[in-house]
C-alpha cells in the first residue's frame, strides 16, 4: 500500500463530493428540461458520489495515525 488511509480517504472525499455535485446538477437539468433519462443518470451519479465521499470519511477514521 503506497498511500495511507488518511490520504486516500481525503482523495475519495474530494472526488466523491465533486461527483455528487455534478450528478445533482445533471439531475436538476434533467428535471428542468423534462428529460427523465438525464434526471435518473444525474441522481445515480449523485448517489455514487455520496457513497464515495462517505467511504473516504470512513477510510480517514480507520487510519491508525488519526487515533
Amino acid at each position: 500500500m503506497d498511500k495511507d488511509l488518511n490520504k486516500r480517504g481525503t482523495e475519495n472525499e474530494i472526488k466523491g463530493k465533486a461527483k455528487e455535485m455534478k450528478g445533482k446538477l445533471r439531475g436538476d437539468l434533467g428535471e428542468m428540461t423534462d428529460n427523465e433519462s438525464e434526471r435518473i443518470k444525474g441522481r445515480a451519479e449523485e448517489t455514487k458520489g455520496k457513497f464515495q465521499k462517505n467511504f473516504g470519511k470512513t477510510e480517514r477514521n480507520l487510519d491508525p495515525d488519526n487515533i
